[in-house]
């Protein structure tokens, strides 16, 4: 799709200094691309900031707790993995 989009002079001739006039739509689309995936991701952020709580969680609470909590799990894993059939 073609689009008219307004560029400050300096910025074009940035881009056009690093990859060339002729690449100046890709690496403008690649720019958009980042900066919507940025955004997508601060957005989802934002979205589950807080679902976790401490109370919640009290295994999260510190760091010692938290790495007790994934030994724990890990543990917990190989044993349920050491039990399933060898096939």
């Amino acid at each position: 799709m073609r689009t008219h989009v307004m560029l400050d002079d300096n910025v074009v001739g940035e881009v056009d200094i690093l990859v060339g006039r002729r690449k100046r739509s890709r690496f403008v689309e690649e720019a958009i691309r980042e900066k919507l995936a940025r955004e997508k991701l601060l957005n989802a952020l934002k979205d589950t900031a807080g679902v976790l709580s401490r109370e919640d969680h009290p295994e999260w609470d510190t760091p010692e707790k938290v790495a007790a909590w994934v030994r724990d799990t890990r543990r917990h894993d190989m044993e349920r993995l050491r039990r399933l059939p060898h096939g």
